[in-house]
């Protein structure tokens, strides 16, 4: 088992987002009541920057991550969601971890970051998030408050020095 596979609840996969996955994106975030941005989800899933949460048995998605660059160095989890029926079973979280595992192997990248519902920090905390408690600003949901919503920030290693620079190893 890779470490990868470790982290991932038996009888899901998490795998990269691909068009033909577009629509189940969509329905997953929107079920949430997550506000979804469609031509952004389209993007991102083109740029690489979407995963699924795939039930292996009959290939349906039950859970979904959208990231967005906001600048060079930073992937910043723009919306997170599992179908209710999967919930509390560590599937945002794998979706997450996965995530963040890609971030350390994109030499550009310094920073994951994500903007939540205050009720989630033990979630981001437990991945390793370091928790901002400043105003989010822009980054409020529909019917919350700033007071609602925190950040949290969690630093990408620097690359090793024995490190390939091709391959964009990083340190774990």
């Amino acid at each position: 088992m890779t470490d990868d596979e470790a982290t991932v609840p038996d009888g899901i996969s998490i795998e990269s987002a691909v068009s033909d996955d577009r629509l189940d994106v969509l329905r997953v975030l929107d079920a949430a009541m997550l506000e979804t941005d469609s031509e952004l989800v389209t993007e991102r899933i083109d740029a690489g920057d979407a995963l699924v949460a795939r039930f292996r048995r009959t290939g349906a998605v039950v859970g979904a991550l959208v990231a967005t660059r906001p600048d060079p160095r930073r992937l910043h989890v723009d919306a997170v969601a599992v179908r209710r029926a999967r919930r509390g079973r560590g599937i945002g979280s794998a979706l997450v971890a996965a995530a963040v595992r890609r971030a350390e192997r994109d030499v550009a990248v310094d920073a994951v970051t994500a903007a939540f519902d205050s009720k989630l920090e033990a979630f981001y905390t437990d991945l390793g998030f370091q928790i901002d408690r400043n105003r989010c600003g822009g980054d409020r949901g529909v019917g919350e408050s700033e007071a609602d919503r925190v950040r949290g920030r969690r630093p990408v290693d620097a690359p090793m020095g024995d490190d390939d620079p091709e391959s964009g190893e990083r340190r774990r």
